[in-house]
């Protein structure tokens, strides 16, 4: 019987926790203002600096998969 209780049992106690880490750790909202005005400020760079600017800005999916398969010179980050 502890066998036929003891799954389920675990699963609702481990989504319990995991409710519990979300709600009292949320993600922060990205204020848009500050991202355009980043954005600005690294588009009036040049060269190096300009680029170096620009990777920190792009989206996190973008950043994610080029951190795993990094190949360099493939797209340009100054569009």
């Amino acid at each position: 019987m502890w066998m036929v209780v003891g799954g389920p049992l675990a699963v609702v106690v481990a989504s319990v926790a995991t409710f519990v880490i979300a709600a009292s750790h949320p993600d922060p909202v990205l204020n848009k203002a500050d991202y355009e005005r980043d954005l600005a400020a690294a588009q009036k760079l040049q060269g190096q600096a300009r680029v170096d600017a620009l990777i920190t800005l792009q989206p996190a999916g973008q950043a994610r998969n080029h951190a795993a398969s990094p190949v360099v010179g493939t797209t340009d980050p100054t569009k």
